[in-house]
């Protein structure tokens, strides 16, 4: 699996497995699932991820971390 991240269009995309895109899905806005010929998942495309993704991500890790101090590794 791969991640890649466009910061000027704002879409993070996860590679599932490479090969041939037969169909593509929206499964939410802004939110489109890439399938192979048997159907099997390939990559998930996010439009908007700052907003959708990474700051929703951010809010969850601040709700459950408010008031604990960090460990240092």
């Amino acid at each position: 699996m791969k991640v890649r991240y466009c910061p000027e269009g704002d879409i993070l995309y996860i590679l599932i497995k490479e090969g041939e895109v037969l169909d593509t899905n929206e499964i939410d806005e802004d939110v489109w699932i890439e399938y192979d010929e048997n159907g099997e998942v390939m990559g998930i495309e996010i439009w908007n991820a700052g907003e959708k993704v990474i700051m929703n991500a951010l809010r969850e890790i601040e709700k459950h971390t408010k008031g604990k101090k960090a460990k240092v590794y």
